[in-house]
């Protein structure tokens, strides 16, 4: 006999039907609404990041400089090229050894005397100067300029047949491969890169370093290299401004060069927004600068002008915008660097190490730098080497090496 067939499962009716439909529907909506609100919160956190990495270089903008301004006929003064090179080279050391931001290589004779112009590449676009100012100018990038970014920023020209005989600015911010530090300077390279990706930049290692900016090719930026992955060889960094090394760390990061075409435009062409707010010319004929009083003289944007072979008072006459008659109007303070000096002249090399040397103790930035006090930047005698606590370490290991890199 064949077994009895087993009763079917009473079917659904349309009512379970519809109750199922809406928790599910329920449930759905409750999915999506979840959803919306973690990407309004993600887009409330970018935001977030994103206007506070605003306020934090609008804050880092804000950190108090000191710009000197150099004529740039003090190079017509030197007897040969080597000497022109050489004289170029004393000024860029002086404003790395005191820490200056900004070079301004400024026209005093003017159109008076026909002389020959030349074409710069400065902050302001391309500049088309006297000879003279321009090969300064070009000098002091030159040297400025990590070693390992020449070749892509500076080719061959007539201005650096000489740059060879010149002594390194040894800045910190000329590091080299064997060197750990969070910053670098590099060049954005030409690249094919997946789309959302940022620009590949040598930064003067083995690898070129993966970036968060899509520039285009051949710009100078300043990286913020950020932890590699465990596992990861890939370099990857972030593009940052160049005042950010030196606002987060302290470390001095180099100065910026510019050209103006008379003593006016050193003013008039500030790279800041309200001006410079303390301005001090150098003159054998201002006020001894033993007189200042110490630690009073407050900033935010110092402009120190320095003359050349006659004064200051020369590049005022051959300024047709200027209508003051008295140099000294011009500035809050004009000072004398060198009472009862021995020699008639002062030369301006001469006088840039004096003045500097001698205003450290009368300038009280309102906002100071902090004391770099971290570690991975280049050997040098001002960064020197931590000191092996190991007595039992031998000579041949104790050696300083770095100077070989």
């Amino acid at each position: 006999m064949s077994q009895p067939e087993a009763p079917k499962p009473p079917g659904k009716s349309w009512r379970e039907i519809n109750q199922e439909r809406k928790a599910l529907k329920r449930q759905r909506n409750e999915e999506k609404i979840v959803k919306r609100e973690k990407r309004v919160a993600l887009e409330r956190e970018t935001e977030a990041k994103v206007q506070e990495e605003i306020e934090r270089e609008k804050k880092y903008a804000e950190i108090s400089t000191v710009s000197i301004a150099i004529p740039g006929s003090i190079l017509e003064n030197a007897q040969s090229a080597e000497l022109r090179t050489y004289l170029a080279g004393q000024i860029a050391r002086a404003a790395c050894v005191f820490c200056i931001d900004e070079v301004i290589v400024f026209d005093d004779i003017g159109d008076k005397i026909n002389t020959k112009k030349s074409k710069l590449e400065d902050a302001d676009g391309v500049k088309v100067a006297r000879k003279s100012c321009v090969q300064l100018a070009r000098i002091l990038q030159y040297l400025e300029c990590p070693q390992y970014l020449r070749k892509h920023f500076f080719p061959l020209h007539k201005d650096l047949e000489f740059a060879g005989l010149l002594n390194p600015l040894d800045a910190p911010h000329h590091l080299r491969m064997s060197n750990d530090f969070q910053f670098r300077e590099g060049i954005t390279m030409n690249k094919k890169v997946k789309p959302g990706k940022g620009s590949q930049v040598n930064v003067g290692l083995l690898q070129d370093v993966s970036t968060d900016k899509l520039l285009n090719p051949g710009i100078r930026v300043t990286v913020r290299m950020l932890p590699t992955q465990e596992g990861s060889k890939k370099f990857k960094g972030k593009i940052v401004s160049l005042t950010t090394p030196r606002a987060e760390t302290g470390v001095y990061w180099g100065y910026t060069v510019r050209i103006a075409n008379n003593l006016s435009q050193v003013f008039t062409q500030s790279p800041y927004k309200d001006g410079y707010d303390l301005t001090i010319g150098t003159s054998d004929k201002g006020t001894p600068i033993n007189d200042l009083p110490t630690k009073q003289l407050k900033y935010n944007h110092a402009l120190i002008v320095f003359g050349g072979l006659h004064g200051i008072e020369a590049a005022l006459e051959s300024d047709e915008q200027v209508q003051a008659e008295d140099a000294s109007l011009l500035f809050n303070h004009y000072v004398n660097v060198l009472p009862n000096q021995g020699s008639r002249t002062i030369r301006t090399e001469e006088a840039v190490l004096i003045a500097l040397s001698s205003l450290q103790s009368k300038l009280q930035a309102i906002n100071e730098p902090m004391v770099f006090s971290g570690t991975g930047i280049a050997v040098s005698s001002s960064f020197p080497i931590a000191k092996v606590q190991s007595e039992n370490i031998t000579a041949d290991n104790s050696l300083d090496l770095s100077r070989f890199d």
